[in-house]
């Protein structure tokens, strides 16, 4: 996610920080190094332009370069512009009390993942206590509905479907009626796309605008289009009038470039993005998080609140009082395992921990190795797994067996089971003494 953003950044800030003294010609070449790094981004020209003007302003006032830590400085300039433009304060949807109806049209050109998002932003509603009802009014592109009503299902949420209908309102009206007398509060309505703008699509979109009257139009774009996804949302907001963006495929996308631009260009806020295929990959867009982790500086925040949502904290209480007696088990490992999955992939935890951020590559995740561990640990029988020790020769070759692995293999992970459960005692002890835990993480 914006890896070559990352990298390119993280080089043109190694140019300063960590620098006692900075002068005007670092801060000119440190500069330099960004501007490409934007431009190779495929972030809009102006945007860079203005970027440029105002970090270099900023970053020439004797603020900076008389300050006891210019580097660091230098540092929190280029994070705090990064963050206005790509949006400023996050914004979250203006929805409506949970008594009262609210509408979200969901918008876009065909391919971008309009139907996709609009089951996903259900899914999120529906999680955070909302009783959300789809409504399939794309009436154009062929099974639209019975895509929405396949997803619909996935996730929980009904859809409301009109066979035969050629009339985009006249679905609206009925699933406005269906979301009344079902007490649902918020109706997502999916929307005609066509593979490019035309007078017909928006001349449509308008008459469900206006009988709608939504709270929220959601313009649905592809992030890996760059420019092409800012142009669009430009447009969209002229014609339509939105009121916040969607960028999907924000997990391919290495570069950046819409994401950036948008703010700027339109005027509209990010305010989700899709960050995988699964119907939980579907995050707020918060700003400034975005650029931290864009300059390598992580985004703790977001990887505990997705800790949060896997993670019940009476059983993780109960996790370190096992730490601490050293009864952590093998089913209790493989329980971790089976969390960290909930929570996506590695490579994304990873981006999120500080100074992670472009250093783990895909293919620097030995993912068989995680795989073979799982396969292990799933041939064990639940005894096995509660109590380690008494699993000898004759139960090691059936568990080989069963996981399509070596007895050396199965070796290999209960000696690594062992050490680690050792350190794991260590670590949970010394927390409670942080100046020791420190010492020894710096060992």
């Amino acid at each position: 996610m914006l890896d070559k953003l990352t990298q390119k950044f993280s080089a043109a800030l190694r140019i300063i920080s960590g620098k006692a003294v900075i002068t005007e010609k670092n801060i000119d070449d440190a500069v330099e190094s960004i501007k490409m790094a934007l431009l190779e981004a495929d972030v809009n020209l102006r945007v860079v332009r203005r970027f440029v003007n105002a970090t270099i302003e900023e970053a020439k006032g004797k603020r900076v370069l008389n300050s006891v830590d210019p580097g660091q400085q230098f540092v929190k300039i280029v994070h705090d512009k990064l963050a206005a433009f790509l949006g400023g304060d996050s914004e979250g949807l203006k929805l409506k009390g949970p008594d009262t109806l609210s509408t979200v049209l969901m918008l876009g050109l065909q391919g971008s993942g309009k139907t996709t998002s609009s089951a996903k932003l259900a899914l999120r509603l529906k999680k955070e206590g909302r009783r959300p009802l789809l409504a399939a009014c794309d009436l154009v592109r062929p099974a639209a509905a019975e895509q929405l009503a396949i997803l619909g299902k996935q996730i929980g949420v009904p859809v409301y479907t009109e066979e035969g209908a050629r009339d985009p309102v006249t679905v609206y009206r009925g699933a406005l009626a269906r979301a009344k007398k079902d007490l649902n509060d918020t109706l997502i309505i999916d929307t005609t796309g066509r593979l490019q703008i035309d007078e017909i699509m928006m001349d449509e979109l308008k008459r469900l605008r206006d009988a709608a009257r939504p709270d929220e139009l959601l313009l649905v774009a592809d992030s890996m289009t760059g420019q092409s996804a800012v142009d669009i949302a430009k447009t969209f907001d002229e014609k339509i009038g939105l009121t916040g963006v969607v960028l999907t495929k924000f997990d391919s996308d290495t570069r950046g470039g819409a994401a950036l631009s948008l703010k700027t260009v339109t005027g509209r806020a990010l305010k989700f993005v899709g960050t995988g295929e699964k119907p939980e990959d579907f995050e707020p867009f918060h700003p400034d998080r975005a650029a931290g982790r864009i300059l390598g500086m992580g985004d703790v925040v977001s990887l505990v609140e997705k800790a949060q949502e896997v993670i019940d904290q009476k059983a993780a209480l109960k996790l370190q009082e096992k730490m601490e007696k050293e009864n952590f088990t093998l089913e209790d490992w493989f329980s971790q395992l089976q969390t960290v999955k909930k929570m996506g992939s590695i490579q994304k935890l990873l981006e999120m921990i500080p100074g992670m951020a472009g250093q783990v590559s895909e293919e620097d995740i030995d993912k068989e190795n995680l795989k073979s561990q799982e396969a292990i640990l799933s041939s064990m029988t639940r005894k096995e797994r509660t109590n380690h020790l008494i699993i000898g020769p004759s139960r090691r070759s059936r568990i080989a067996r069963g996981s399509g692995t070596s007895v050396a293999e199965v070796g290999r992970l209960i000696k690594k089971f062992e050490k680690m459960r050792t350190m794991m005692k260590k670590m949970a002890k010394m927390g409670k003494n942080p100046a020791a835990l420190q010492q020894m993480m710096g060992r």
